[in-house]
């Protein structure tokens, strides 16, 4: 395994248990719906993702933000549709708690960020 892959892993993880710890503690502690507990959790999983995968996965601090933070935001901002979208239909069409419908849409929207983000964000 090359060392891009196993730091996008890292950060991947690191951004998944900080996404998912935020909407498991946001929902019962502040009686926050869980798609809107998604959607702050995604804020602040956010930077993990991106300061992480800038500097350790793709190595991207010589180039600015200016031009990396657009591009990311873009993928991140289609991934977090799409995962607000499969979010949805998991707690609307099926009896999975919502944390354990979290993880398996963050885990399934991970690939997606890793190809754009590689080829597209970072590139």
């Amino acid at each position: 395994m090359t060392r891009e892959a196993l730091c996008f892993i890292a950060v991947g993880v690191s951004a998944l248990l900080t996404h998912w710890l935020v909407v498991i503690l946001l929902v019962p502690l502040a009686g926050l719906h869980p798609l809107l507990a998604n959607v702050v959790a995604f804020l602040v999983a956010f930077n993990v993702s991106y300061f992480g995968h800038r500097h350790l996965t793709f190595a991207a601090g010589a180039r600015s933000h200016r031009q990396t933070l657009p591009r990311f935001a873009t993928v991140a901002a289609s991934s977090f549709a799409l995962n607000e979208a499969m979010y949805w239909a998991l707690l609307t069409f099926t009896s999975l708690r919502y944390d354990l419908a979290m993880l398996l849409v963050l885990g399934s929207v991970a690939v997606m960020t890793y190809i754009l983000g590689k080829f597209w964000a970072f590139a």
